[in-house]
């Protein structure tokens, strides 16, 4: 697939994955949108490019008020959106000691629903030009509940059966919907993290991962490899292995 003349949507594009995705993007001869909570650094890295080409928007994903607001102002500039790039996440170390449930209400706001709001807004015009690519954001920590990361796992758990549910419903339609698992990625939101993350990579690495995919139309975008099979094998331990592993892990 050609980016070229195709409009794309990037969530979460003040820093990360999402930032680098739209740096890289720049380069594309597409018209990129670029949403997240904290303008100021998209105006930063982005203000100076071609207006003409470039939108960029405040947006709270976990607000359905602000996905309306930011999708009608995409569509008045450029008409149409050709592939929706939903990055925007929270992560938040929670464990038992620091337990609060404004911790899970950010978690699944950002990671859920700020899917499932940007869907409701891009279905209508895809579903009627049946064509169209939702590319989400989820994670390879979706398959167990991982300590201390309770709310992350669950909220990319949900977010994994979501997007393969919509993937069944739209293939009739010829809408292309893509999950994407990164494994360890250095953002802001994992410098957050006080345990050793195995294979880190750069967000400038993954981005060019998930580019590489998008434009293959790939199913599923998941990497590195590695981590992959590691976290495939860890998925197929029972219970009780799991967890013994987990505390005694824990406790190191």
């Amino acid at each position: 697939m050609d980016f070229k003349g195709k409009t794309i949507l990037i969530t979460g594009a003040s820093s990360g994955i999402g930032n680098a995705l739209a740096k890289i993007l720049i380069d594309e001869e597409c018209n990129l949108i670029l949403t997240a909570r904290r303008i100021e650094l998209m105006e930063k890295d982005f203000g100076h490019l071609n207006r003409e080409r470039i939108l960029i928007l405040k947006c709270d994903v976990s607000k359905k008020g602000d996905v309306r607001y930011a999708y009608l102002e995409s569509i008045n500039k450029f008409g149409k959106i050709d592939i929706a790039i939903l990055n925007a996440g929270y992560g938040q170390p929670v464990t038992v000691n620091n337990y609060n449930s404004d911790f899970a209400e950010n978690t699944f706001g950002a990671n859920v629903f700020g899917l499932i709001h940007w869907v409701e807004q891009l279905l209508p015009a895809f579903i009627k030009n049946r064509n169209g690519i939702i590319a989400g954001i989820s994670s390879l920590a979706d398959n167990r509940g991982f300590s201390g990361s309770g709310f992350y796992c669950a909220s990319k758990a949900a977010a994994t059966i979501y997007l393969e549910g919509l993937r069944v419903e739209l293939k009739p339609y010829n809408i292309k919907v893509i999950t994407i698992k990164p494994g360890f990625v250095k953002t802001p939101m994992t410098d957050k993290n006080e345990f050793k993350m195995p294979l880190l990579m750069s967000a400038e690495q993954a981005a060019l991962i998930i580019i590489e995919g998008i434009k293959k139309e790939k199913r599923i975008i998941q990497f590195p490899w590695p981590t992959v099979w590691l976290t495939r094998f860890v998925g197929l331990l029972p219970g009780s292995v799991y967890e013994f592993l987990a505390v005694r892990f824990g406790k190191k």
